[in-house]
């Protein structure tokens, strides 16, 4: 990027970009680009071509339609350390030379950043897992049919799968390259990508019992990792159930406000189909639903208050998930950028920047980034040149 062509001064309706640029220096954004080998072409590097990537989804636009109107906009330009952002067709052209495993490399590589800043709370691993079906809105095409919640229907689509760290709930792993034969045994690739992290299998996997299979959950126990997931009611189940005399049931009580903080519960061993062993079950009512929760667990040392009060943390994941859906438009399979879901020296001039200076207009700020203490830091994709932020 040319700073000596800039204008001392312009306008930008897209200055809360850089509100992004102190995160992205303090996490080494150009050292991650470059360690997981992503490619750069003789007019833009690799870590500007990531920044334009990235910069389609920090704006609050979906960007089936904005591209065009982002490319011209030099506070995007700016983000991205271009003078421009990439056209669309050159944009979706870079995302085709992304492969699996230079995604699986950044992600390592983002995760153990996160780790050392402490944007994960729980090092030890205590997660919550679950699926998401992205939505093809195009031409019919090669992909699979999935249950997609937002429809109420099985439509052609692409499965995800997030990890989120429990207590934080930081997103910590994502793959979009599944497929129906692979998806159950995701759990153990996520596990085996938290080792790589941290040198230990993660503590305790939380899930829907949709996530894997029986008898993954036995592979899950001969690593010695904790998992609490649900049982399906089937009708020898529910038979069972409704044979447990009245009092065979005791009461938890909660630490959680509204009208079902008592619930009664079943602790009993239970045996499952594909499983070594028996497992932990606890059959709870009084949840606010009509059929009885039936949650399984290979974890013995936890009390039933705890691991009840544990799940239902992951039982709003569904709502978690949909910020971040929302914010990056994940949903946005087809568009202006197709994009592939899994994810020359400047010359010296006369005058030359070495100060960048955001000024934000009172009405863009809210009363939490005035306090945020916004930090001055040199951007290695400007050169160097330092980035202040001033309010008006």
């Amino acid at each position: 990027m040319d700073f000596a062509a800039l204008a001392p001064s312009t306008e930008t309706k897209l200055a809360g970009l850089l509100l992004a640029v102190p995160e992205l220096v303090a996490l080494d954004l150009p050292g991650l680009v470059k360690a997981a080998g992503y490619p750069g072409s003789s007019v833009i590097p690799a870590t500007n071509y990531v920044l334009s990537l990235l910069a389609l989804k920090l704006v609050g636009t979906r960007r089936v339609s904005h591209v065009d109107d982002l490319a011209a906009d030099v506070g995007a330009g700016l983000f991205a350390g271009l003078v421009a952002l990439p056209k669309a067709t050159a944009l979706t052209t870079y995302s085709y030379r992304l492969d699996h495993a230079r995604q699986t490399a950044l992600l390592a590589g983002l995760g153990k950043a996160m780790l050392a800043a402490d944007l994960v709370s729980d090092a030890g691993g205590d997660l919550d897992l679950d699926f998401h079906a992205i939505m093809h809105w195009g031409e019919d095409v090669a992909l699979e049919k999935h249950y997609v919640p937002r429809r109420s229907q099985r439509t052609r689509s692409v499965l995800s799968f997030f990890a989120q760290d429990g207590a934080s709930q930081t997103l910590v792993y994502a793959n979009a390259d599944l497929t129906k034969a692979t998806q159950a045994g995701e759990v153990l690739v996520f596990a085996e990508h938290w080792r790589s992290l941290t040198g230990a299998w993660p503590a305790r996997l939380v899930m829907d019992q949709k996530v894997t299979t029986q008898a993954v959950l036995g592979e899950l126990d001969a690593r010695g990792i904790k998992f609490l997931t649900l049982r399906m009611r089937s009708p020898a189940l529910q038979r069972h159930i409704d044979a447990v005399p009245a009092g065979a049931w005791h009461t938890v009580a909660l630490d959680r406000d509204g009208a079902y903080r008592r619930p009664k519960v079943i602790d009993e061993e239970a045996s499952i189909s594909g499983y070594p062993g028996t497992v932990r079950q606890l059959v709870v009512t009084g949840l606010g639903r009509e059929a009885p929760t039936v949650i399984i667990t290979n974890d013995r040392a936890a009390s039933a208050k705890q691991l009840i009060e544990r799940y239902a943390r992951r039982m709003n994941i569904e709502q978690r998930l949909a910020e971040p859906i929302r914010s990056f438009h994940l949903d946005a399979l087809a568009g202006a950028v197709p994009l592939n879901v899994d994810l020359d020296a400047i010359r010296a001039r006369r005058r030359r920047l070495r100060l960048v200076v955001v000024r934000l207009k009172r009405r863009t700020y809210s009363p939490v980034l005035r306090q945020a203490d916004l930090p001055e830091v040199a951007v290695p994709w400007w050169g160097g040149r330092t980035l202040r932020f001033e309010f008006e």
